[in-house]
């Protein structure tokens, strides 16, 4: 579980978060939505600590994240897996190499024990039999699986992405919702991520949080937000044509 506690960040003058508070808890798909701008990507950034907050507290399972230590932060950073909006694959890598990645860096496991895990993350995005490959010879859907993949080896507590169907058609980013709904629940992980994909609210909108001008606007779960009579949010959601033909139906 994570809880947030009054968060502010400001950059200059500019208060960019204006003391949102929640928790995300385990074995749930927490969506962060909100329009461009709104500090959806400051938050999640403030969450994992890439950001320093300058109010506020952010615990995970009862430990302050601001009050850890050098040697605390890094085994925090073992507990967390990230899947960036543009993948972040290496190049240069083939796919077997990337997801071994973060087990180079923060595990001790030896080149068979690696070699075997990473068997086991690519199977289980239904990546099998690609260790060989490089990036650029997959398609964008088979990329984002790959940043799954890579972002579950560590097996972490914590699992945290940003945009990740961004650029992707519809019919794969759907594969790429369930995928990561089913991996939360599979493995209990607490999962939060960051969208600005509307379908995502539809099928794996478990707990969601809407922020407005650096505020938590609106939270709730994904049948609550088809009905609630909050402005800010249905003017944001109902944008979206599917939202209004569900409306209409519900």
């Amino acid at each position: 579980m994570i809880e947030v506690r009054d968060i502010q960040k400001k950059f200059g003058d500019t208060t960019v978060l204006k003391g949102i508070t929640t928790s995300f808890r385990q074995g749930v798909t927490s969506l962060i939505i909100g329009e461009s701008g709104a500090g959806k990507t400051v938050f999640l950034k403030s969450l994992v600590g890439l950001h320093g907050i300058d109010q506020g507290e952010i615990f995970y399972d009862d430990r302050q994240l601001g009050k850890m230590n050098e040697d605390e932060q890094k085994a925090l950073r073992t507990e967390m897996g990230m899947v960036f909006q543009g993948n972040a694959l290496f190049d240069s890598l083939n796919i077997e190499e990337n997801v071994i990645f973060a087990l180079n860096m923060f595990s001790e496991m030896s080149a068979a024990e690696k070699k075997e895990r990473a068997d086991f993350c690519l199977e289980r995005v239904n990546l099998k039999g690609v260790n060989n490959r490089k990036p650029a010879e997959l398609s964008g859907g088979m990329k984002k699986r790959v940043a799954i993949a890579r972002a579950i080896a560590l097996n972490p507590k914590y699992l945290f992405c940003d945009e990740p169907n961004s650029g992707l058609d519809p019919r794969t980013a759907i594969l790429i919702d369930n995928l990561l709904q089913e991996i939360t629940h599979e493995f209990n992980i607490t999962t939060v991520i960051n969208t600005h994909d509307m379908n995502s609210v539809v099928e794996i909108g478990e707990h969601i949080i809407f922020i407005k001008d650096g505020a938590k606007a609106w939270e709730g779960g994904g049948e609550e937000i088809l009905h609630t009579d909050n402005k800010a949010v249905t003017d944001f959601v109902f944008s979206s044509e599917l939202f209004r033909k569900i409306r209409e139906k519900s």
